[in-house]
């Protein structure tokens, strides 16, 4: 099995709602998350690729324009911005477009991160 990955730097604002008072998540706070992507495929392509990084360069149009320095409890709803629902967020935004893609990890912090991987 042939692995490949791309990472992609976001900023952006959030609040969790719901969680007990005085938890330093339920107030507005951001964070500079790295996205990953993971491809595989068992055979590679006619060009030697699992696919080529250039051809990923939609995610990060779609990171630039609609997620970057934006609020994501507007884009994604109230309840859906924890690290994990994020990376649910960018695995389904990106294996509808490559059916390569077997998960998506998202780092909110140098020590944290999460991954959905169906």
């Amino acid at each position: 099995m042939y692995t490949i990955s791309k990472q992609y730097h976001v900023s952006a604002s959030h609040i969790l709602y719901g969680l007990a008072e005085g938890h330093p998540c339920g107030r507005l706070h951001g964070h500079n998350y790295v996205v990953e992507v993971e491809l595989q495929a068992k055979e590679l392509n006619a060009h030697g690729f699992v696919r080529d990084y250039r051809e990923l360069d939609p995610l990060k149009a779609y990171i630039d324009d609609e997620i970057d320095h934006r609020h994501l409890n507007d884009i994604l709803g109230e309840n859906n911005t924890t690290a994990e629902c994020i990376a649910k967020h960018f695995y389904d935004w990106c294996h509808e477009r490559w059916p390569e893609v077997v998960s998506v990890r998202v780092q909110e912090t140098p020590r944290t991160n999460a991954e959905y991987r169906p």
